[in-house]
Order: structure tokens, then sequence, then C-alpha cells
């Protein structure tokens, strides 16, 4: 499917002329689609919402009220608005030109004064004889047709931003809510040692120790506070709100399981909008290099005029007196300076970067996804290993505690034992946020289809 297309396509470029090899040279430099995904994965079809696999109801209202008011797919609306415009502009050079003037004249003589009126109708078309009209035309969709894809990537990716700013908010209230359980088991500490210390059992370097472990503790409470509060606002923005740090997030990061399907990699090509916006901006490029060659032949049109001339208005609308004045021109371009000749190379060298560029999206499209995907059981595996350790580091942890209200440990074991815990515990929850982060980039460089989660007005 792969070569058709790109065939297709360089086909469109060579149309109208002998076929440059330079034109062509592009298909061969972008290797075959694999038959399946490197990785570990099934390559059945993509879930129809990719946002519903995370299960979180929360996460869909949120991609829906970005898709309403957010600004940067607001102008790529307006983006394609304009591109739609642009392609109904460029065909109405197809269709016929009538213009319409009039005049008034107040004659005064001796005897009296009389007006005249009169009025000239003009209508003008040329005939499309080479079809470069039509190029022009064809053109415009294309580029009309790579615009509603920037569309869909801008949309696409907003749904990933906010996807992945909730999951970093999520994962900050944690790391925040860690930080005062760890505040406050610090004051339970150090409450204890303080007694100790009063009936001698402890040494004053004891609790100066544990002050000093409270305070870095509260020192990282404020720390982690901020970083929440920049990631709630972040979020905002993508919401087209104010950023107050006003949004809700007392939800839990995802319990993610296996990927059920991932389809195939030559899917991509008719998936991504970013390929699907390259691959209509190359058809553009080509028909604008047809345009510019068939600039060169020489161009048929026909001209009609009629008026008034002082009579009835009845006179103007006559298709008799019309057609009688109708002229037809034949006109060629003799010379020009080059600049038609350096208009058709410069379009011609245009298709061909094109074409590349065509080639380089696709090639980047199938490394992101790879990437995403190999990187999704890399994760998973670190995730069950960092689990073990924040196991095996609380156990650890209980253990020295009892120890040392025994005597049988030492302030800094305890302290370190603690310090173990508390950084298995943190590196777990970022290791479930990476791994819903990357599982974004997965749906995201695969093109996955987010429908249900948006607003309908996005959806028409």
């Amino acid at each position: 499917m792969k070569r058709r297309l790109l065939l297709l396509a360089a086909v469109s470029l060579t149309a109208t002329s002998c076929a440059s090899t330079d034109l062509t040279q592009g298909t061969a430099a972008l290797p075959a689609a694999g038959s399946a995904w490197s990785g570990p994965v099934e390559t059945g079809q993509l879930p129809v919402d990719w946002v519903a696999t995370f299960n979180d109801p929360r996460l869909g209202e949120l991609i829906a009220e970005a898709q309403r008011a957010n600004p940067s797919v607001a102008a790529a609306a307006a983006r394609f608005d304009a591109a739609r415009a642009s392609a109904r502009a460029a065909n109405s050079g197809r269709l016929p030109s009538i213009g319409a003037s009039g005049d008034a004249t107040r004659t005064e003589t001796r005897a009296g004064g009389g007006n005249s009126f009169g009025a000239d109708l003009t209508v003008s078309w040329e005939a499309d004889v080479w079809g470069r009209l039509g190029d022009r035309a064809r053109a415009g969709l294309a580029e009309a047709e790579a615009s509603a894809a920037d569309l869909d990537a801008a949309r696409l990716s907003l749904a990933a931003q906010v996807a992945k700013a909730w999951f970093a908010l999520l994962e900050a209230r944690l790391q925040t809510d860690l930080s005062v359980r760890d505040v406050e088991m610090k004051e339970r500490s150090l409450s204890f040692v303080e007694r100790r210390f009063e009936a001698g059992v402890a040494r004053s370097s004891d609790v100066r120790t544990f002050r000093s472990a409270l305070a870095s503790s509260r020192s990282t409470l404020a720390s982690r506070q901020r970083i929440e509060a920049s990631a709630a606002r972040s979020l905002e923005i993508l919401l087209g709100r104010y950023p107050a740090n006003a949004i809700e997030h007392d939800a839990d990061l995802p319990v993610l399981g296996d990927i059920q399907g991932l389809g195939q990699p030559a899917d991509l090509l008719v998936r991504r909008p970013d390929i699907l916006a390259a691959e209509a901006r190359l058809n553009a490029s080509g028909y604008r290099a047809s345009e510019a060659r068939r600039a060169l032949l020489p161009r048929l049109s026909l001209t009609g005029r009629t008026g008034t001339g002082g009579g009835d208005l009845g006179d103007l609308l006559d298709a008799d007196t019309l057609v009688s004045n109708l002229i037809g021109s034949l006109t060629a371009p003799i010379w020009s300076g080059g600049a038609l000749r350096a208009e058709r190379d410069r379009s011609e060298a245009a298709a061909r970067a094109q074409l590349h560029t065509y080639v380089n999206t696709v090639l980047s499209a199938w490394r992101e996804a790879e990437d995403a995907i190999y990187s999704d059981a890399l994760l998973a595996d670190r995730l069950a290993a960092q689990t073990e350790a924040f196991e095996q580091a609380a156990a650890a942890e209980g253990l020295v505690e009892r120890q040392y209200r025994s005597g049988l440990a030492t302030i800094f074991e305890l302290l370190d034992a603690q310090s173990r815990r508390i950084s298995a515990e943190s590196l777990l929850i970022s290791a479930r946020r990476e791994r819903a982060t990357n599982r974004v980039d997965i749906y995201l460089a695969l093109g996955g289809d987010f429908l249900p989660a948006l607003p309908a007005a996005a959806q028409e």
C-alpha cells in the first residue's frame, strides 16, 4: 500500500511532462513497512477510544473541555476555514467572470435638458484547454485537505497533552501526599526521641539529627507543593482556563494492563494526521508543478460585451447581442524575462522537496511508534521491580523501627531505613506516571481515535 501511494503521488508530479527521475527517487528511499511491530504486542485493531482505556472518566471530561476552549485548536480550525475559502477561490478561475458598469449623463440645451443612462455587461471566460486551471483548483483542494489533517493533528496532540498533564498533576499530588506523610512520621519519631532523651536513654545528638531530618522533609514538602501547583496551572492553560491552581485532582494514577491491539505499521499511512497532511501537500505540490508547466502553453479566452447604449435595459440582457459581440482570443507567452520557466523550475523543485518531506514524515512516525511500543514492556518491568523495591523497603523500615524502640538499632539506621522507603515509594509513583505517559505516546504515535471524548461540535 505504501509503494502504491508513493507512486501515485510521483505520477501526479509528472503527469503533464516527461517524467523526471528526480521526482521518483524518493520512492526508493522509503523501506518497506514491517508486517508487525518489533515489540511483543498484539497486532489487533486499535481501541475505538484510547482515552477510555485508562478508566478515568475525569480524563475524558478534561479532554472534551480542552477541545472546546483551547486556543491552539481554535487557531487550527480557523486556518482550515481559510484553506477551504482559498480552495473555493482557486476553483473560481474555471468559471465565467461577469462584470457590470453604468454611467449617467446630463445634457443641457436652450430648449431644455435631458438625462441619459447607460450600462455595460462584460462576460469573460478562459477555456481550460490544457488543464492548467484544473490543476490550480485541485492544488487548492489538496491544500485544504492538508489543513483538515492539521486540524486533526492539533486535536490529537491536544488530547495527548491533556492526558500527560493530568497524569503529571496526579503524580505531583501523590508526591506531595508522600511528603506530608513523611513529615508527620518524622514529627512522631522526633517526639519519641525527645522522650527518650528526657528519660536519659537517647543522646542530644539523636534529637538534633532527627530535627535536621524533619527540617529537610519540610523543605521537600514545600518544593513538591510548588511543583503540584505549577502542574495544575499547566493543565488549566491547556483547558483554556485562568491558571488559578483550582482544578480538582483527587484521583489516582491509572492501573495499566497489557496493550490489546496496535494494528500494523502500514496502518500509520492512513491513520496519522501528520502523514495524511504531508501526503496532501505532496499532491498539492504536484498540481502546482503541473500548473507552472502548463502556464507556458497558449491560452484561449472568450470575451463578450453588451450595453444599453442609451436604450432599454432589456438590451443589456439580450443573449443574441451578447453572442454577436463574443470575441475569442488566443494568447501565448513569448518572452517574460524567464519568469515562467523559473516558476516552473521552482515548483518542480518544491515538489521534489515535498516528496522527501513525506518520506521523512513516515520514517519518523515509524520510529516514534517503535520507540513507544518497545518502551512499554521495559517500563512494565521497571514498575514491577520498583514495586518489589518499595515493599522490601517498607518491611525493612518497620523492622528497624521496632529495633530502635528496643534499643537494638541506632538513630542513623532508622533514618536510613525511612529514607530508603520514602525514596522507593517516590520512584514507584514516578514509574507509574511514566508508564501512563508512554501509553499516551503509543496512541499518539499510532494516530489513535478518541472521538467519544470529543464534544459534538468537534466531531462534525
